[in-house]
């Protein structure tokens, strides 16, 4: 219930505009977002590496208005592919469609997207296409595998184990080859088409992430979950499956602890670092996922 009550809430502008004004003067966001800035997202991203951890860098935000907006956004990613090379961080970066323009047109998202992966490509880098709603799923597939058919080495995707659909996008992107960051999925689905059941949606995960450990995918295990993460270790034991095929992944400031325990054990610990003005959403939805994380807000909105 409060789950759904924070993803729908997440979509409101009026709350979002108080939640922006709350962040900004108490910076209890801070516990989830790196800052409004490259160089605070830079210097989050340097901490992490000093631990042993990699990233992805994200400038949030979602849905642009007109053109103009998708090619800055665009821009903007090219600035962090460049920035990242200068300051030999390591990290790639992961971009929503809708942020470059796939609501306005799927030509004008295919381009900006091109023009951010030809950089990535000069650089030697990296790009994850981000899920977004389900509304998008399948345009953003088109996305991905138009782009991995002649650059598989510098592009991914996101599947999210709550839609009854994944299954069958697994089986075919799994038996190409491509790179997966496999997640539950974090917006408001109907049941129409995404399992409503937290069981449900853990099963789907743990067998998706089992088909894509087993076939030539690149997998990225991008959870939280402990009960998961311990039977994603036990698999890839059993199964001896090489590290180079897969990454363990979490989100900036969520089980901090686990993030360096896995680190500090061998596996690849990539953390997606969010930074930039536009964080209401994406922490709304931060918010909804766990209710320990309104408690820790909570706590802070209490103090002095």
């Amino acid at each position: 219930m409060l789950r759904s009550i924070m993803l729908k809430l997440a979509s409101n502008g009026a709350l979002l505009r108080t939640v922006y004004k709350l962040g900004n003067r108490r910076k209890f966001t801070r516990r989830f977002i790196a800052g409004e800035t490259m160089a605070e997202a830079m210097e989050a991203v340097r901490d992490l590496n000093s631990r042993g951890i990699v990233t992805s860098l994200d400038v949030l935000g979602e849905g642009v208005a007109d053109e103009t907006e998708a090619q800055k956004a665009a821009e903007s990613y090219i600035a962090v592919l460049d920035c990242i090379a200068a300051s030999g961080v390591q990290s790639n970066i992961s971009i929503k469609p809708t942020q470059i323009g796939l609501d306005i047109g799927r030509d004008l998202c295919r381009a900006n997207l091109e023009r951010i992966l030809a950089k990535a490509r000069e650089l030697g880098n990296f790009v994850r296409i981000d899920m977004e709603s389900s509304a998008h799923t399948q345009a953003t597939l088109d996305l991905f595998e138009g782009q991995a058919a002649y650059s598989p080495r510098h592009v991914g995707i996101v599947i999210q184990s709550y839609l009854y659909r994944s299954e069958e996008d697994i089986r075919r992107l799994a038996a190409k080859g491509c790179n997966v960051r496999l997640c539950k999925g974090a917006y408001m689905e109907p049941a129409t088409v995404a399992f409503p059941q937290k069981r449900d949606v853990d099963r789907s995960y743990v067998k998706l992430m089992e088909m894509l450990l087993t076939s030539p995918a690149y997998t990225a295990i991008a959870t939280h979950d402990s009960a998961i993460i311990d039977h994603a270790r036990r698999f890839l034991e059993e199964r001896q499956i090489p590290k180079e095929k897969y990454e363990f992944q979490m989100l900036y400031g969520v089980r901090r602890e686990s993030q360096l325990s896995l680190a500090r054990n061998g596996y690849k610990m990539r953390v997606y670092v969010p930074y930039g003005r536009s964080w209401a959403p994406y922490f709304m939805r931060r918010l909804a996922e766990r209710p320990a994380n309104v408690l820790f807000i909570a706590k802070n909105l209490l103090r002095k």
